[in-house]
């Protein structure tokens, strides 16, 4: 089915249509172009309490004295050369790879009430939602991701110039209001809350996955609810976004939770999710549960990794088949192909201590698609 795509035009003088080269409305559509992250750069985040408020007491501290230096040597070549044969794996499937630029994140920012460093620009899905045509900039939560869009800029307006629709959420303040002073991560059998407040709308593109006319939400650490009503806001009444309930005490990113894999399937975190608090629409779906992860053996991965054991879950779909899974995870791999799916092992176990896996170093700006509901 050829991709649905809104045409932009320049003046009412009969101004040349254009067709925008951003059109992606699901996980699992054929995928045409992409951007991956790069580690140029990439600087240790600050010891912002939204930021250290995920990991334990101990590795915070740790972060809070290396915070603003560069990440060591040893960590950034083994994640780069990995990052590479990614880029070079998409490209051998067909897939246009674009790349943002690479920047120095240990320059000083601020605004008239904070000033921090930088991070990195490894995962675009973070900072930029794609919705059909139109690339949003979200409003993230993080102090030293602040201006992370920028290194995307020269893509941004390439994309705008050729028809692409280009929008900016409200930039946050990101001021004491926001944030619970109070806040420790709730135990086991505590009511769930959140280091946010809702002051201002705040999010991050990566706690959202698309399935046509239906988004689906965690709530997070980085995701308050004032975040989400402004993108419900924004969709207008042509999209619904679901939110999906979690048990993970320290939420962060939706990817490593429930993972939309194909029309009708949807892979979930047994850990976290429980099958029977789905939303209601996803009553004909298939709920596939992912199998425990294979250890990680080395003990300075296992140390300096920014996310949990379930980044085995955090796959990229080529297509409705087609799925780039960590070569590591033999247990995810196996599993997928029992699914009926067509795993591409690859490597990519030592992007971890940079925010992720294959789902969260990418942003799909186009898949070869129609905008269609996929739901009941």
């Amino acid at each position: 089915m050829a991709p649905e795509r809104r045409t932009a035009t320049g003046d009412d003088d009969g101004a040349e249509r254009l067709v925008s080269p951003v059109c992606s409305h699901t996980e699992w559509d054929p995928l045409e172009e992409i951007i991956v992250g790069r580690l140029e750069g990439a600087t240790i985040p600050s010891d912002h309490a939204v930021v250290t408020c995920n990991v334990p007491t101990w590795a915070g501290r740790l972060q809070g004295l290396a915070a603003g230096l560069r990440y060591p040597r040893l960590l950034v070549e083994k994640a780069q050369q990995e990052i590479e044969g990614f880029v070079a794996l998409l490209e051998s499937l067909g897939v246009t790879v674009r790349r943002p630029e690479a920047v120095d994140h240990r320059r000083r920012f601020g605004t008239p009430d904070w000033t921090s460093r930088g991070f990195c620009n490894t995962c675009p899905r973070d900072s930029m939602l794609v919705i059909g045509d139109e690339i949003i900039e979200t409003p993230m939560a993080w102090p030293c991701r602040y201006f992370e869009t920028h290194s995307y800029r020269p893509l941004l307006k390439d994309y705008f110039r050729r028809g692409a629709r280009w929008t900016a959420a409200p930039k946050p303040q990101l001021t004491e209001e926001l944030f619970d002073p109070d806040f420790r991560v709730p135990g086991p059998d505590e009511p769930m809350r959140y280091i946010l407040t809702e002051f201002e709308p705040v999010f991050d593109a990566a706690d959202f996955v698309r399935a046509g006319r239906d988004l689906f939400v965690t709530r997070s650490n980085v995701t308050n609810r004032m975040g989400v009503d402004w993108l419900r806001r924004h969709l207008g009444p042509g999209y619904r976004i679901h939110e999906i309930a979690s048990r993970c005490r320290t939420p962060m990113h939706i990817d490593t939770t429930f993972v939309l894999l194909a029309p009708g399937k949807v892979l979930i975190n047994p850990e976290y999710i429980d099958p029977g608090r789905l939303p209601d629409v996803l009553d004909s779906w298939d709920v596939l549960v992912a199998p425990e992860p294979d250890p990680i053996g080395e003990r300075l991965l296992k140390v300096t990794s920014m996310c949990g054991k379930w980044l085995s879950m955090n796959v990229l779909m080529v297509d409705e088949k087609r799925v780039i899974a960590e070569r590591h995870h033999t247990g995810m791999l196996r599993a997928l192909e029992k699914w009926g799916f067509e795993p591409i092992p690859c490597d990519l176990l030592h992007y971890a201590p940079f925010g992720g896996s294959f789902h969260c170093a990418t942003l799909d700006v186009r898949r070869r698609g129609s905008l269609q509901s996929y739901v009941d």
